[in-house]
């Protein structure tokens, strides 16, 4: 029940999903929301620490759902789906995969970037250090707006691959009646029933 199988996921792949799910949902709301605030708006710096840390947060997890992933590879997809649902199906994959890591080291690297040098507290923990920024790429500020544009980018290509990905799930379920959608949901009562066995 914690391992996949090749007919459906086991709850650690289940719980990495919905954990990180709603983590990018929360941040995408809170980002949209925090980048309207004034500057002197006193919950300005509070939002961005939260959000700089469930940031670091969602990157960790990638790293450990990647890991989870070539140890326990996933289910394969329904054998009557036509090619082009399948490529289509990986090709999303490996998109919210490379966004997950790409947005929150683009974040990383701009408040690195940032001539402000605000630290980044980790849940009020500890500061997490800053990366390396190469002075070949010109000089702090102007880095710092570039990173903040591919930040945003980024955040809004996630959107319309999270809403695909979804929309996709939907159909999968609704209209092409497989289980797609019911296997990220629970384990396959195939496997239940083996595992209690």
């Amino acid at each position: 029940m914690v391992r996949n199988t090749p007919t459906g996921y086991g709850f650690v792949a289940i719980g990495f999903h919905w954990i990180m799910a709603a983590l990018l949902v929360g941040l995408i709301v809170m980002g949209k929301y925090m980048h309207g605030l004034p500057l002197a708006d006193p919950d300005k710096f509070p939002l961005y620490q939260l959000h700089k840390s469930l940031g670091l947060t969602v990157l960790a997890l990638v790293f450990a759902r990647l890991l989870w992933r070539f140890a326990n590879p996933a289910p394969v997809l329904p054998p009557l789906m036509p090619l082009w649902q399948k490529l289509a199906a990986h090709g999303t994959h490996i998109a919210l995969y490379g966004l997950m890591l790409l947005i929150p080291l683009s974040g990383w690297w701009m408040v690195s970037a940032s001539p402000l040098g605000i630290p980044t507290l980790f849940f009020s923990l500890f500061t997490v250090p800053h990366l390396p920024v190469p002075t070949f790429l010109g000089d702090a500020p102007a880095l710092e707006g570039l990173l903040k544009e591919a930040h945003e980018l980024l955040g809004n290509l996630l959107i319309v691959v999270v809403i695909a990905h979804v929309a996709a799930a939907l159909k999968h379920h609704f209209f092409d009646r497989d289980d797609t959608l019911a296997r990220m949901v629970t384990v396959s009562p195939a496997r239940r029933s083996r595992d209690k066995a």
